[in-house]
């Protein structure tokens, strides 16, 4: 295996790694990591039309349509009718909804100490800097960077 590969590899375990430690986290929440995301989407940007809303997810591919419907069937995000077109909707978050997002925050707060309790400033510093060279200009990469206004710089851990 040549070091191309071997990297590869070790991104696609790290993430699968992450996302399970995620989704044992998020289990009491009766929430998926993609669900999590969405209502942290919309809780530090929303309301937003459902076509923002994908463009901010890292986590979809395409529109979250059916993710964003079984969050309104839940009772955590809500479809709001534009004054201007009734044909648009914004979505937002419920009070329920809020509150789930607000624990998703705590949640993901657990997670990301476990991060830094891994690497070391520098590693991370790194690391975020390695990474954003393999996504700058792809749709997560494009989706995240819309989440954070522009790219972090790389000397911040």
């Amino acid at each position: 295996m040549d070091a191309s590969e071997e990297l590869r590899y070790l991104i696609l375990a790290a993430q699968r790694e992450g996302n399970r430690i995620l989704g044992d986290l998020l289990r009491p929440l009766g929430l998926s990591p993609s669900q999590a995301e969405v209502l942290r989407v919309l809780a530090d940007h929303g309301p937003l039309a459902l076509v923002d809303l994908g463009a901010r997810l890292v986590c979809e591919n395409g529109s979250p349509s059916r993710l964003v419907d079984g969050l309104v069937t839940g009772g955590l995000v809500e479809r709001i009718p534009s004054a201007e077109d009734r044909r648009r909707v914004r979505l937002s978050l419920t009070r329920e909804g809020t509150k789930k997002a607000r624990a998703v925050q705590r949640t993901e707060a657990d997670l990301h100490e476990l991060i830094g309790n891994a690497l070391s400033a520098k590693d991370r510093v790194l690391a975020k800097r390695v990474l954003w060279e393999l996504v700058s200009g792809l749709p997560a990469g494009d989706a995240l960077a819309l989440r954070i206004k522009s790219r972090p710089s790389a000397e911040s851990p």
